[in-house]
């Protein structure tokens, strides 16, 4: 699934995380589950502090996993394959969720830690939007700082019968709490703001 080059890039960058993460996958029958399979067991035996399990659970979107931080209620979940635009957006979810600290704002970063209230994002996508990494990173983040907030990447390719549900037209779409929060390129601090007034 990956090539050598990015591989020994990837390596690299593991070699950073600070606290173990899990990898939870959910599989289904498709070819999609098959290459996520492919890419989730090339990224585990990329450090010590990775480890790979598949979900039971039944009520989460299928292909999907989580990149949970071990001991606590850090939850990233990418309900597609992050490839494309997004790869960079696993790699840092990646590495945040293992504890390496973000270069944000400490001020901001400090304001999400203290946002108050049960916050469940979820940001539909297509892989070759160049929009939606900016917005998928900023809301995992969040998610990083703040356990009473959830982030879910969705890519709408996979997931075509939301898209239709919801009408989606644009992307990136964000949705908080089910209700729709905003469409198209957003910073950190934009989100943030809006969530806190």
């Amino acid at each position: 699934m990956l090539d050598a080059n990015i591989k020994g890039q990837l390596k690299a960058y593991m070699e950073k995380l600070q606290q173990p993460i899990e990898l939870v996958a959910a599989y289904d029958d498709s070819k999609k589950s098959q290459e996520l399979k492919e890419l989730l067991e090339e990224l585990e035996p990329m450090s010590s502090k990775i480890s790979l399990r598949t979900e039971e659970s039944t009520d989460v979107r299928r292909p999907s996993f989580a990149i949970n931080r071990i001991g606590s209620d850090v939850g990233v979940r990418f309900a597609g394959i992050p490839m494309g635009h997004e790869f960079t957006s696993l790699v840092l979810a990646l590495l945040q969720s293992g504890g390496h600290p973000s270069k944000a704002d400490p001020a901001l970063l400090e304001q999400i830690r203290n946002l108050d209230g049960e916050f469940h994002f979820e940001t539909y996508i297509s892989l070759s939007c160049q929009n939606c990494p900016d917005v998928v990173q900023a809301l995992n983040l969040m998610a990083v700082l703040n356990p009473n907030i959830t982030h879910v990447m969705i890519d709408g390719a996979l997931f075509q019968d939301e898209v239709d549900e919801r009408q989606i037209m644009a992307v990136p779409s964000v949705y908080l709490n089910g209700q729709p929060f905003g469409q198209g390129r957003m910073t950190l601090a934009e989100i943030v703001n809006k969530v806190a007034s």
